[in-house]
Parts: C-alpha cells; sequence; structure tokens
C-alpha cells in the first residue's frame, strides 16, 4: 500500500513496523546499530527489544538512514522524544518532500518544552498536514504479539489521518482518527508522568484506592493543561487519554509504572536508570511539562511532585504525603 519508514528500532517502533507490514504495507526500519538490524533481517527477531516474538519476514532493516527513507511515503519517527531533534538534525535532510511523518513519541521537549509535532514542523518545515500522532494503550509487546488493542491516528488534517488509519488497520490493530495532535500528544506526555507516580505508590504497597486516585486526579491535571494549550478536552476520555493512561498505570509491561515501582521501593534514580535497558519518558518529560504547565498557569501538583522526586529533592514518602495533604477543595 505504501512504502513505510520506522526510524528507531526500538520495542515500539518494532511493534508498529508488525502493525505496518501486517497491514500489507512495505516496510523498512533504520536502527543505530548494524548488528541489531542484521538480527531483524536474519533472524527475524529484534533481539534486544522483543526477542521473543517473530517479526514479519518482509521487515527489512538497516543502520543507513539514507537508505532507509529513500523514496519513503510514511516516515514513522520512534525515537526518544529527547533525542528527536539530534536525530532529525542528522538525517532529517533525507526525508522525501511529499512524506507524512508520523510521531510515536511521548515526550516535551526539555528547554524549548516543544511537542514533539512542533519540534518536527521546525526542523523540517513540514505543514500540519505532513504531520500527525499515534498514541494509545499500545504496550508494545502486547502489539507486537498481536493482541487485540486499538490506538488514535491525529493530524491536523482530517483526510491524512484517514489515509494513515487505512494503512495501520489490522485484524488485531484498530486505529480510529482525530484531528486533536495536540490532546493525543499531551495525553500520551503526561500519562507517563503519572504512572510514575502510581509505581511509586506500588512501590510503597500502597492499593488500589490510592492507585486510582492518582489516576483520576492525573487526568484532571492534563485536562487541565490541554485546555489551556488548545486541546479538545474530549480527547482525554479517549484512547489516547483515558485508554493510554490506565494502560501504562496498570501494567507490569510499562516501563514508567516499573521506574516508579522501584524508586517506592527504596532505589535512586541512578541506580534505577543503570538497569533499566529502554526509555522511560516520564523522567525526563517530568520536568519540561512541569515547567510548561507554570508558563500557562496550571496547577499540575502530581507533575510537580514527579518532577522533585526525580531531581532529588523530595522522597517517595514525601511525594504521596504532599499530594494528600493539599488543601481540601471540590473536585
Amino acid at each position: 500500500m505504501a512504502k513505510t519508514t520506522v526510524m528507531g528500532a526500538g520495542s515500539w517502533g518494532t511493534a508498529f513496523a508488525v502493525v505496518l507490514a501486517d497491514a500489507g504495507n512495505d516496510v523498512h526500519i533504520w536502527g543505530r546499530r548494524a548488528e541489531l538490524c542484521e538480527g531483524i533481517n536474519t533472524q527475524h527477531r529484534n533481539l534486544d527489544y522483543l526477542p521473543g516474538i517473530e517479526l514479519p519476514e518482509t521487515i527489512q532493516a538497516t543502520s543507513d538512514a539514507a537508505e532507509a527513507l529513500a523514496d519513503a511515503d510514511v516516515v514513522v519517527l520512534a525515537v526518544p522524544s529527547q533525542q528527536l531533534r539530534a536525530n532529525l538534525t542528522d538525517w532529517g535532510k533525507h526525508i522525501p518532500d511529499h512524506a507524512v511523518m508520523v510521531s510515536l513519541m511521548k515526550g516535551v521537549e526539555l528547554g524549548t518544552h516543544k511537542r514533539m509535532s512542533e519540534v518536527i514542523a521546525e526542523l523540517t518545515g513540514a505543514g500540519p498536514e505532513r504531520i500527525a500522532v499515534v498514541s494509545g494503550p499500545n504496550l508494545a509487546k502486547e502489539i507486537a504479539m498481536r493482541e487485540p488493542a486499538a490506538s488514535v491516528v491525529a493530524c491536523e488534517d482530517e483526510a491524512v489521518a484517514l489515509h494513515l488509519q487505512k494503512l495501520c488497520h489490522t485484524a488485531s490493530f484498530r486505529p480510529y482518527t482525530n484531528t486533536d495532535v495536540i490532546g493525543c500528544e499531551l495525553g500520551g506526555t503526561t500519562k507517563n508522568i503519572i504512572g510514575l507516580a502510581v509505581g511509586v505508590c506500588v512501590g510503597l504497597g500502597f492499593g488500589d484506592n490510592t492507585k486510582a486516585s492518582v489516576i483520576t486526579r492525573g487526568l484532571a491535571e492534563t485536562a487541565r493543561l490541554g485546555i489551556a494549550i488548545g486541546a479538545d478536552p474530549m480527547t482525554f476520555a479517549g484512547l489516547a487519554g483515558m485508554g493510554d493512561l490506565v494502560a501504562t498505570c496498570s501494567s507490569p509491561l510499562s516501563r514508567n509504572r516499573t521506574f516508579g515501582e522501584k524508586l517506592g521501593q527504596g532505589m535512586t534514580v541512578e541506580e534505577v536508570t543503570a538497569q533499566t535497558k529502554q526509555v522511560a519518558e516520564g523522567v525526563k518529560s517530568c520536568q519540561s511539562v512541569s515547567e510548561l504547565a507554570k508558563m500557562h498557569g496550571v496547577d499540575m501538583p502530581i507533575a510537580e511532585h514527579v518532577a522533585a522526586l526525580i531531581a532529588g529533592e523530595m522522597d517517595p514518602e514525601q511525594l504521596v504525603k504532599a499530594l494528600i495533604s493539599r488543601e481540601a477543595k471540590s473536585e
């Protein structure tokens, strides 16, 4: 149906490549390391990130960015959010002028406070009709195993969203369209921060009431910031909001919840980072999201306290106590 190139051979990039291949597309993956790409090509396995899952034989991988991007109709960006700028600066010139760029990334850039679509627009000069986002309750391993799941494909140009929807619709992956790029990106970013907070509560031994309280108030924080920066609040009630939030906060497969759980058990940020193979995006984005909220005069205590925890200014017990002891008010 289309030549699609996934830039990033991590677990989510590889899982989405499986979706694209199952939908009948010509799929290429770019990865930094030649040996990982060789494993995908010869063994049909991503041995580092999804070792037990067989990949479609039609997926081809290369460590040559120019080769991967040549003649691509759709370019899927699946690198860590804080590394997007450096990556696009390196190989963005090879992206064809007609290609639609699809962000799988969930973060707000440190320093600039830009969402990933804004970074893409800045560095490539692409208009909103060439920039899209995929976000939802999409734990990579479950997607790669073809367990039933749904997601949101968002683009300001609805026709482009509909086209992309067709390119990633399979028997097990059901994409819905949306034109609220801001809301979908923000929901995907903040859920990682809330997932960290829920993980801390789990690590401290607290139960479902505590988790549900943090999830619900975290969603309220997300909606407040979303409204302030132009999102549709209804987006946060859907797959890219509540759906993604529930999956991240509930599953042991979630990197961010797992990271927070280890912090709650007494490990330091440095210790958890050293033993974490994949990036827990909320660890970086908590600072930029907290700053973005302050810039817009929005109260986001969970994001603020998680940022303080990561910065070493607060311990897990203090985080929970600070949230519970806040002034009582109307919901």
